[in-house]
């Protein structure tokens, strides 16, 4: 159990897990830490977080557990605020999506990464964001993906499981290196993609005629292009050789498919279709 959870960066994911632990019994107290004080505000009156602090040297003082949920190019600023205001006990996580850049910003903040220091991703989340968006189930039956580190003491690596276990979240643990790749592709592709696909659209009219006529498909494809794009950017950016990787792959992929429709290759359309369709059938479970 944790006395205190400091969350900073209390929006879907921080806000998310602050409600589950509550509910859950498994924290006394939530402190919440940001720079805008009327959304840490809007957090008290919704019942997610007990009491704020926008100095993060003082949100973080006595706390058993900090979850640092902010974009990740505020990473860095983070750790450069909290450290030395760190109880010697605290156990210190994130919620990044893209584990290289984090670990490199604690190194530099920390002079060396500390052994409390258990970097971690969940695997959830919706199109949308801020407190307003937070509910306690988000991460029932979501996967948690932790990245320890030869430095993770082994009790900080448990405390952190059982916090998101006590969420509802199956916990998992990757290499670091790998989990950018593998997210790279299941998560940061589709993105990317997304974005792309709306972006190209809205170039084709001034009045957005095309939007009138999008069914059931367009938005189902499209729906994560509503996600908080300064997020996505900082992703872009900080796991940006995995990502590239993964569009230069696709891009093969997606000419292949081009020339078999210039060529009205029907058979090798089928292929394509049918190896796809038996793909995300025997893989993906909804």
């Amino acid at each position: 159990m944790i006395e205190r959870l400091c969350v900073i960066g209390v929006g879907l994911i921080g806000g998310s897990l602050a409600r589950a632990v509550r509910e859950a019994g498994f924290c006394q107290e939530v402190v919440g830490a940001g720079r805008n004080p009327q959304n840490l505000q809007a957090a008290v009156d919704l019942g997610v977080i007990d009491r704020y602090e926008t100095d993060l040297g003082k949100a973080v003082s006595g706390a058993d557990m900090v979850l640092v949920s902010v974009p990740l190019g505020a990473m860095a600023a983070v750790f450069d605020a909290i450290s030395g205001h760190l109880a010697e006990h605290a156990v210190l996580t994130d919620a990044g999506s893209a584990k290289g850049s984090v670990i490199d910003a604690a190194r530099q903040a920390f002079a060396g990464l500390p052994a409390s220091f258990v970097p971690g991703h969940p695997i959830a989340g919706t199109e949308q964001s801020g407190v307003e968006a937070s509910f306690a189930g988000l991460y029932r039956g979501r996967r948690v993906i932790l990245t320890p580190l030869p430095e993770t003491d082994g009790h900080a690596l448990d405390l952190v499981r059982d916090m998101w276990e006590a969420a509802g979240a199956e916990v998992t643990e990757m290499d670091p290196l790998h989990h950018d790749t593998v997210l790279a592709a299941t998560s940061h592709l589709p993105h990317v993609l997304a974005y792309a696909l709306v972006e190209s659209l809205a170039s084709l009219s001034d009045d957005g005629e095309v939007f009138d006529y999008a069914a059931g498909g367009f938005r189902d494809f499209t729906r994560i292009a509503s996600s908080d794009p300064v997020m996505w950017r900082d992703i872009c950016l900080a796991n940006g050789d995995a990502i590239q990787l993964m569009i230069e792959h696709f891009v093969a992929d997606l000419q292949e498919l081009t020339t078999a429709i210039e060529n009205r290759d029907g058979q090798q359309l089928l292929d394509i279709f049918s190896s796809a369709k038996a793909a995300r059938d025997r893989y993906v479970k909804e």
